[in-house]
């Protein structure tokens, strides 16, 4: 493996430990580390759906392929997550027995039928014979049954099953028989609740599907059951929308069909929680057509989704959750004013969590009811349930307006939303386009055309992150406004190509990908390496979610040997070593991971008089530089630009969320030294004081 790169599954590992690790952070309030501990499991539900998937589909296309910076083969890959999963899974385990330990002291446990006492137990058998049991679909396998379906992530009660004594029809003799089999029972049924309190027992709880493992014997009655343990089948979700295409059907409902594959398609992962018999997982294991190798043994709860109950059943104790921030407005509106004058006079930026994505919304309002605006343009990719974006878009059109709208329908895991919303778009008269072939519209942008006196006028905004009102509350993103012209201009352009179903060829001041942002990044970092050659001050700052594109990652190495400095703050996956020695001296990694997920993007190229600023939609991977349509605009008032250059600043010195890289790829906590910095409750105490409003907990 070479020492200047990282393998992207490997450095993906890595992100997913620092969210186990404010799991297991006491600094971190109780309850916020049970989110931690259920974030870290959902993710690494999506990793081995998503990565793994797409590894086991590589391997059937080509026997021997090796990804570009490491070099490692598939099976390498593989071989190299099934040990580091093993490590985590241990931890995860460790880490979860410690925090329910922690809950007693709340008077919130999970329990487990030893600790009951006889009437308890009756009272459960009853229970689960009235309100469980006529719910269920068991399941025993045999040469007439086949092997269930199993759902994706889906919890299963399983049983080796032994025939119980039988009568032989010509003797009248019982004799016993050796014959087995295997049952299952699924447990998520959706149709009674999943964490039962026990009576008499305030905060003391039992999880259904334990409850279901305990009475088997119950559900197979006539069965002996010689061993049991809960298990759960994670399956491929890497699905190519491309290239299963099915002309005969419109887009929207192709889309419809590859959901329904998705949910069919080949496990890559078993989890389960009680030793069995070999053989019969072997047998489970060939039914399912899954390696061994990818069995897994785990001893806390198959899903972990339970802990937000735990967490809801404990609001009354303030001191266990964050401190109560909320998104305050922003100090550069006067919202009792129209906005979009506000924005033609001047550049505006709003920066979520810390201030409210409101501003956006009433712009959206306005613009749907002014009579000078002729038509609304916009990309959307995950949006809100209850989404007001779409409420401005729909109320636009019924007034009117042009509202062009392009939905991306192949936003992994946001397919049936989006569906759904196309087809409101679609009734309100809203001109609906689904993406282009063979790419994926990632670009957060949105163009307000008007037709004034002196001509056409153009309102654009692009942001960092998507247009949904819920993660505006949740993920740290960066939202420009601005009436330049040139910037206008240039967003038509996109918008024109889009309906055409084509891309950019070229641009001036947008980046847009995936022609004209790639190389223009490269040709970015080549003129401050020249700078540097030359005796100046090279420099490059980038504040990203990941960082895979190895053209990219090659031309920041000969950046780092030319003398250029570089400060990254990558929140994901890492695939460049920094601070090797005469190799990536000159490259400082941070991570942050912390109360809000990092999600904004910042490109900043030299210093003083020549330095450019960008936000992006796009990170510095191969899949956003080449395979989607992105955009970065430019930053280009000089007050904006000053606060985006503290704001990254401030992250830079960040030393109690922050981890930095070192030249193994191995993150640490950046040494705590005096005063204690934590970025992200540095912004909201000055997203507080710009609006003369005191924090909660000083008021």
């Amino acid at each position: 493996m070479s020492k200047l790169y990282e393998n992207r599954e490997l450095s993906w590992l890595r992100f997913n430990e620092r969210v186990l690790e404010e799991s297991e952070d006491e600094r971190t309030p109780l309850c916020e580390r049970l989110s931690f501990l259920s974030i870290f499991q959902s993710n690494l539900d999506e990793f081995f759906m998503v990565r793994v998937g797409s590894i086991h589909d590589q391997m059937l296309l080509e026997e021997n392929h090796t990804e570009n910076k490491t070099h490692m083969t598939d099976s390498e890959q593989l071989e190299a997550i099934r040990e580091r999963v093993k490590v985590l899974s241990k931890r995860k385990d460790a880490s979860f027995d410690k925090l329910m330990g922690e809950l007693e002291k709340h008077e919130i446990t999970l329990i487990n039928f030893a600790k009951l006492d006889a009437k308890e137990g009756e009272y459960l058998k009853q229970y689960f014979e009235r309100e469980i049991m006529p719910l269920l679909s068991p399941n025993i396998v045999s040469k007439k049954q086949p092997f269930p379906f199993i759902k994706n992530n889906d919890i299963c009660a399983m049983a080796l099953l032994e025939s119980g004594k039988s009568k032989n029809s010509k003797t009248g003799k019982s004799s016993k028989t050796t014959k087995t089999s295997i049952g299952i029972v699924p447990c998520n049924t959706g149709m009674f609740k999943r964490l039962i309190e026990i009576p008499g027992r305030k905060g003391h709880y039992m999880l259904a599907e334990e409850l279901i493992l305990h009475f088997l014997p119950i559900v197979f009655h006539g069965y002996n059951i010689l061993g049991k343990s809960l298990i759960r089948v994670t399956r491929n979700a890497d699905i190519d929308a491309d290239k299963v295409y099915d002309e005969e059907l419109n887009y929207r409902d192709h889309m419809a069909e590859v959901i329904k594959q998705r949910r069919r398609l080949q496990p890559v992962r078993i989890e389960y929680t009680r030793d069995i018999d070999k053989k019969t997982m072997a047998t489970v294991v060939s039914y399912l057509h899954i390696d061994m190798e990818m069995i897994f043994k785990v001893s806390s709860p198959l899903d972990l989704s339970f802990l937000f109950e735990i967490q809801d059943n404990l609001r009354h104790n303030e001191e266990l959750f964050y401190n109560k921030r909320i998104p305050q407005r922003s100090p550069d509106f006067d919202e009792k004013l129209p906005l979009l004058p506000q924005i033609i006079e001047k550049d505006k930026l709003l920066h979520y969590p810390y201030e409210s994505i409101r501003p956006f919304l009433n712009m959206l309002s306005e613009a749907a009811n002014d009579p000078d605006v002729v038509s609304i343009k916009m990309t959307l990719y995950r949006l809100a349930k209850h989404s007001k974006v779409v409420e401005a878009l729909v109320e636009a059109a019924e007034n009117g307006k042009q509202v062009d709208v392009l939905v991306e329908l192949k936003a992994r895991f946001d397919e049936e939303n989006n569906i759904e919303w196309s087809r409101q778009l679609e009734q309100a008269g809203c001109h609906v386009i689904y993406g282009l072939d063979g790419l994926k519209v990632h670009s957060k942008l949105c163009l307000i055309t008007m037709k004034k006196e002196g001509g056409v006028k153009y309102v654009t905004q692009i942001g960092t992150g998507n247009y949904n009102e819920k993660t505006a509350r949740l993920y740290t993103d960066l939202c420009l406004m601005t009436a330049n012209e040139k910037i206008g201009a240039e967003a038509a352009r996109v918008f024109q190509a889009l309906s055409l179903g084509e891309v950019m060829e070229s641009t001036e001041c947008l980046l847009v990908a995936p022609k004209c942002l790639q190389n223009k990044v490269i040709d970015k970092i080549e003129r401050e390496i020249q700078i540097a050659r030359d005796g100046g001050d090279g420099y490059v700052g980038i504040k990203i979610n990941s960082l895979t594109d190895k053209l990219i990652i090659d031309k920041l190495i000969e950046a780092s040997k030319a003398g250029v400095k570089i400060d990254m703050v990558i929140r994901g996956i890492s695939c460049l070593h920094p601070g090797v020695k005469g190799e990536t001296d000159n490259i400082r990694i941070i991570s942050i991971v912390g109360r809000y997920l990092e999600h904004s993007r910042i490109y900043i190229f030299g210093k003083g008089e020549r330095e450019e600023m960008y936000i992006a939609s796009a990170d510095f991977m191969t899949r956003n530089t080449v395979r989607r349509v992105e955009v970065a605009a430019p930053i280009y008032d000089e007050e904006l630009k000053t606060r985006l250059r503290n704001f990254f600043n401030t992250q830079l010195k960040d030393n109690v969320k922050a981890r930095y890289s070192d030249c193994n790829g191995d993150y640490k906590y950046v040494e705590h030294t005096e005063p204690a910095i934590n970025a992200q409750e540095v912004f909201f105490e000055d997203a507080y004081r710009a609006v003369s409003n005191p924090l909660p907990e000083e008021s």
